[in-house]
């Protein structure tokens, strides 16, 4: 006889963040800056067996639909991550995550020595050399940043 396990309730409207690399939920409930201040549900579920990915983690979000530039943030840190936006207890829309080829003015270049971090006018440019594990070039100074210096932006 087999057991199904029940993590994680249903929500009636939002957003539900499926498929996160496991050990990544509190830096994307980060990333969407939800503090449990905000008298909404949210639900996080960490180091959830999958199928898939062996373990994965799980955010939903209730009331609150997420903004292309919180997409590619969660992107960077979570590439196989699926986005569902539920209405009515039902998926009306499901995407998977995409990194953009060319990330701009959305994290800043690691290396302090970079014209992008001066006073000049210039915004922060990367191109993406592998998603995972994730590599991005500095457009300006050739630096190559890890997640682990993303992370430390969130």
């Amino acid at each position: 006889m087999s057991e199904t396990v029940l993590y994680v309730s249903k929500i009636k409207n939002g957003t539900v963040i499926d498929h996160i690399t496991g050990g990544h939920a509190l830096d994307v409930v980060k990333i969407l800056g939800i503090t449990g201040r905000e008298k909404k549900v949210v639900t996080i579920a960490i180091n959830v067996p999958s199928k898939r990915f062996k373990i994965k983690d799980i955010v939903k979000v209730e009331g609150r639909e997420l903004n292309p530039q919180e997409v590619y943030k969660i992107a960077l840190l979570a590439p196989h991550a699926t986005i569902n936006i539920i209405r009515d207890f039902r998926v009306v829309e499901k995407q998977r995550v995409k990194i953009p080829n060319v990330i701009e003015d959305m994290i800043k270049c690691a290396n302090p020595a970079c014209i992008s971090n001066s006073n000049e006018p210039v915004q922060a440019k990367f191109y993406v050399e592998s998603e995972d594990p994730l590599l991005l070039k500095c457009h300006y100074c050739g630096y190559i940043m890890e997640k682990k210096d993303v992370l430390q932006q969130f």
